[in-house]
């Protein structure tokens, strides 16, 4: 996690989220941006982009391993929304790639009589 907080602890928010996304409230239409979709960085020879402060803490974090787009929210404490609008703006600058979400393939985990076997479990917890 980052020590670089766009908030204070005892006032909450000092940037609000639509003053870091501009108003918009959606990535642009040419990025699915889906929270369990993979982001990683795209290297290039510009190690310091001419991004704001908002996109570079999240680029910064994108920087130290692929990760879901929901654990890049959690990280910088930033609404989903929020970071789904900067990823998209990252994208479109050509400094990061979005990839789909992976899908399970069907096997145990798609076994009913297992699912159940793990809720009873859990129950019992």
């Amino acid at each position: 996690m980052t020590d670089d907080h766009w908030y204070e602890d005892e006032t909450g928010s000092l940037v609000r989220p639509y003053t870091v996304t501009r108003g918009r409230t959606r990535p642009s239409p040419q990025h699915a941006v889906d929270m369990m979709s993979l982001v990683s960085v795209v290297e290039t020879d510009d190690q310091r982009p001419a991004v704001d402060h908002a996109r570079a803490s999240l680029l910064d974090l994108v920087r130290r391993g692929p990760r879901p787009v929901v654990e890049l929210a959690a990280d910088a404490d930033l609404p989903l929304t929020v970071v789904r609008v900067l990823l998209g703006d990252l994208a479109d600058a050509g400094l990061v790639r979005i990839d789909p979400p992976r899908r399970a393939p069907d096997g145990p985990s798609a076994d009913p009589e297992l699912l159940r076997e793990i809720v009873e479990r859990l129950r019992e917890i």
